[in-house]
């Protein structure tokens, strides 16, 4: 294993009512005047913006409120917030939504106390801030992103066309309540799972000396990804499912597969350039890239892609190569059963897919994409082209 310190920042409140339940205790160490911070009107129509407030006002708590955070958060929304906070005077933030809300929100923790502006800070000069940024809690309502475990936050630059990954602090607390998360719609459900599933790829199929004890999990965590997709397919409002996809979330993001392991996002990277040109849902452009990117790949690491058809798919043919393609076949066959898209033009976009998936653009994603050294295979920007091509 590679050396590694670990610490465990977030605690998790699990279970069906568990909001209503301790949200009055998590919140006791924060200040007087909190800033809720949600996306569009979804929170509002299900009443979940309603339940969280009306604790905090029974506490004690002043509220503000900051709306309007969108998928795939921009750098601008999040100077934003951090004005809002900065003016408002707010002691401390609660993000109420899914990935976007809580990473837009954590950075927005962390611009709201300091003029130095952290993109520039992070991105251009590699640095990383003194400020400890406001305290943070995070109520999920969308599973899949595991950002309610975890430092990193994920924002879109447009105008430089440019999405990536900042790191602050992970949130003090995170709710993941089966009564706020099975307000989802299903489409929603299953591309958050995708998201889980190939963050859960990503960190297996990295660069490891020996099998280490993450790789187990990995594989784990991975396998009851997939069983309880099975399920939700099926039935997507189970709770049983539902609720074990929300912590099979958190797990492949709060560090513990990570541990002494070096890591492969590759795809992540590719979707989140893709995502910075176009706008798309997330899980599902991971969707259309993963199987391709690991058909590029999997000779690389074999004897993991063997592991990981057999244990996770529960596929074995007469010798590794068909196991491996068995299992790349499987994979596919999932996302299907799943009606996510399996091509590039089949995503929801800012604008018709034939207007931004042009020749000209996938060059630009594919050159400005950042290329993992320790993945599976160490791409060229050349490479990734073909791969967008590919997707087409």
């Amino acid at each position: 294993m590679e050396n590694f310190i670990y610490s465990y920042p977030t605690k998790v409140f699990s279970g069906k009512g568990c909001v209503k339940a301790h949200l009055k205790d998590a919140i006791k160490t924060f200040n007087k005047k909190i800033m809720v911070t949600y996306g569009g009107g979804s929170v509002v129509k299900t009443g979940t913006l309603s339940i969280v407030t009306s604790i905090l006002k029974e506490e004690g708590k002043e509220v503000v409120l900051f709306s309007g955070i969108m998928p795939n958060p921009t750098w601008e929304k999040v100077k934003e917030g951090a004005r809002k906070a900065k003016e408002e005077k707010v002691d401390a933030i609660i993000a109420v939504g899914g990935g976007s809300v809580i990473d837009a929100s954590k950075i927005i923790a962390l611009q709201a106390r300091t003029d130095e502006d952290i993109w520039d800070l992070e991105i251009n000069k590699r640095g990383v801030s003194s400020v400890a940024p406001l305290p943070l809690g995070a109520i999920v309502t969308a599973t899949g992103t595991g950002s309610e475990m975890n430092g990193g936050a994920v924002i879109t630059n447009e105008e430089t066309k440019q999405k990536n990954g900042l790191f602050v602090s992970a949130p003090s607390f995170a709710f993941l309540d089966y009564d706020i998360i099975k307000t989802l719609p299903r489409k929603q459900v299953l591309s958050g799972a995708f998201d889980t599933l190939s963050h859960a790829m990503e960190t297996y199929f990295g660069t490891s000396s020996t099998l280490n004890p993450s790789d187990d999990i990995a594989l784990s965590v991975m396998r009851n990804t997939v069983d309880n997709i099975n399920v939700v397919i099926n039935d997507y409002l189970d709770k049983e499912a539902r609720s074990n996809l929300a912590w099979d979330s958190a797990m492949a993001e709060n560090g513990i597969l990570k541990i002494g392991r070096k890591t492969d996002f590759q795809v992540h990277m590719m979707e989140h350039q893709l995502g910075a040109y176009t706008d798309c849902n997330h899980g599902e452009g991971l969707a259309v890239l993963q199987p391709i990117y690991m058909r590029h790949v999997y000779e690389n690491v074999l004897e993991k892609m063997v592991r990981f058809s057999k244990f996770v798919f529960n596929v074995e043919e007469k010798n590794d190569e068909e196991t491996a393609k068995a299992g790349l076949n499987a994979l596919e066959d999932l996302i299907k059963r799943m009606d996510l898209p399996t091509h590039l033009m089949e995503l929801r976009m800012k604008d018709e897919p034939s207007k931004l998936i042009t020749e000209e653009n996938l060059k630009k994603i594919a050159e400005s994409t950042i290329l993992i050294k320790s993945g599976a295979k160490a791409l060229t920007h050349e490479e990734v082209l073909e791969i967008f091509k590919e997707a087409i």
